[in-house]
């Protein structure tokens, strides 16, 4: 388990407990994402795309070649999550650092 506000490298959404927060910077947002359950988010950052703490589908990540990790969140690359209902899909800038604010984080990937 992480103590508050640790800065990771990247992270498996699974590796997080319900309730746990983050906070994703990319180059152009700073999102913050409260882990509900699978691949369920709630998530603010981005006024013009959902209100605040809009409940979404967290996909995972890309390096933008095409290929996404699905659950997956890490530095250097860019977030997807989606909004079926809305017909909403986002592809994010580059993830330039990513926050645990709260404890919940269940498996280091540090290794």
């Amino acid at each position: 388990m992480t103590t508050m506000a640790e800065q990771v490298e990247r992270l498996f959404i699974e590796t997080l407990r319900p309730g746990a927060v983050i906070d994703i910077e990319t180059r152009s947002r700073l999102y913050r994402i409260e882990y509900v359950e699978g691949d369920e988010v709630l998530i603010s950052g981005n006024p013009a795309l959902f209100a605040d703490r809009s409940k979404i589908q967290l996909q995972g990540s890309t390096s933008g070649r095409g290929v996404m990790k699905r659950g997956f969140i890490g530095c250097g690359m860019r977030l997807i999550f989606c909004k079926p209902e809305e017909g909403l899909s986002v592809t994010t800038s580059e993830i330039l650092s990513i926050r645990i604010n709260s404890p919940g984080y269940v498996e280091s990937l540090a290794s």
